[in-house]
């Protein structure tokens, strides 16, 4: 694959790209942009070879998840910051973003955030792939070097343990 080629393909993941660095890097924005960086130079300088083995997405996730955990075991950080900073705000009728609606949308994020930190990481980056990143459970199984029954098991439990826990959240 050509370098231009390389370079406009990471160009339209950009925006998974730095969602699934965001949630490899516990949210901690400046790690997940170091990270990103960090994984596109591998990707640009040869570090990082594409062999076709598995989707370009799927591979690209796959080195910036190597990269962002290599940070991770240098650095020891682990800290989330608020997801809410990267939802999009509702608009009232004139245009400006509505009061009532974005504190409602904030509590319910923080509430989410929490559940998904209490979830084992397995079934967290699992679920990640899944929902935010519209992988298959396959691809998410291929990224994360794990067999496809066992991303399957962390799937489902995941989901069964995230809704518990925003259930008693409710209570």
């Amino acid at each position: 694959m050509s370098p231009d080629d390389l370079a406009a393909q990471l160009e339209q993941l950009h925006a998974a790209a730095f969602g699934w660095a965001l949630s490899c890097c516990g949210w901690d924005r400046s790690v997940a942009e170091d990270a990103l960086q960090s994984s596109y130079l591998k990707i640009l300088d040869g570090r990082a070879r594409f062999a076709g083995r598995s989707s370009f997405r799927t591979w690209v996730f796959g080195v910036i998840r190597r990269t962002a955990q290599e940070a991770q075991r240098r650095a020891l950080l682990g800290r989330w910051l608020p997801f809410t900073r990267w939802l999009l705000e509702p608009e009232a009728a004139d245009g400006r973003p509505d009061p009532e609606a974005v504190l409602l949308r904030a509590d319910e994020a923080a509430r989410l955030v929490r559940a998904l930190a209490r979830l084992p990481a397995r079934q967290r980056e699992v679920l990640h792939l899944v929902f935010y990143e519209d992988l298959t459970i396959a691809e998410a199984a291929t990224l994360l070097d794990i067999a496809l029954g066992t991303a399957r098991t962390h799937y489902e439990r995941g989901k069964t343990a995230l809704r518990r826990l925003l259930e008693e959240t409710d209570r």
